[in-house]
């Protein structure tokens, strides 16, 4: 399910384990990018432990299809974590578990990339403050999405709302740390 990431990765460290800095988005996007020369799938380990085992994705996506889409907010899909604290499959509350292989449409925006047309895959965030993921951004404060094909999405600065299957899928750094807990398999963005 999670095709090639790796030039999400640097994006989503800056994100979740940098804060604000106070750089620019140019700056924090420039810095990004010359970081992480491996995928977050080949730094785990071959056997990870069971609670570093990602959880499973949903099977079952076209039974979705012809359902109306669920409005979803990021207040919706946030959990009762502080700046700093682990994440553990504990911390996600039933609201979030219900949602778990749901068609939804959440607005947010788009984080900023190298690329303006034609994307496939971003990092939607709950808002766009001057350093483009405000201060102290959790892992609830993005969701991971991969336009599937042949949809695409084109970077603005406006707020996006994202139809798409949403699922609880653990991400990790090379460092082990998570990155993103939340993806979005997207079939349109407005």
């Amino acid at each position: 399910m999670m095709r090639s990431l790796l030039y999400l990765l640097p994006l989503l460290s800056a994100l979740v384990l940098g804060g604000c800095t106070g750089q620019s988005a140019a700056e924090t996007r420039g810095a990004a990018g010359k970081s992480a020369s491996q995928s977050p799938l080949e730094a785990r380990p071959a056997n990870p432990p069971a609670s570093e085992t990602p959880t499973a994705p949903v099977t079952a996506r076209e039974s979705v299809a012809d359902t109306k889409a669920k409005s979803v907010t990021f207040d919706d899909i946030k959990l009762e974590l502080k700046k700093g604290d682990p994440f553990t499959s504990e911390a996600l509350t039933p609201k979030v578990k219900q949602l778990d292989g749901k068609l939804i449409n959440i607005r947010g925006y788009i984080l900023p990339s190298f690329q303006q047309d034609g994307i496939k895959q971003f990092v939607l965030v709950r808002d766009n403050q001057e350093c483009c993921f405000g201060p102290g951004a959790l892992l609830h404060d993005c969701v991971l999405v991969e336009m599937t094909p042949p949809a695409t999405a084109t970077f603005t600065v406006r707020p996006v709302s994202v139809e798409g299957v949403f699922t609880i899928h653990e991400l990790r750094g090379p460092d082990g740390k998570h990155l993103a807990i939340y993806h979005l398999d997207g079939k349109e963005v407005k």
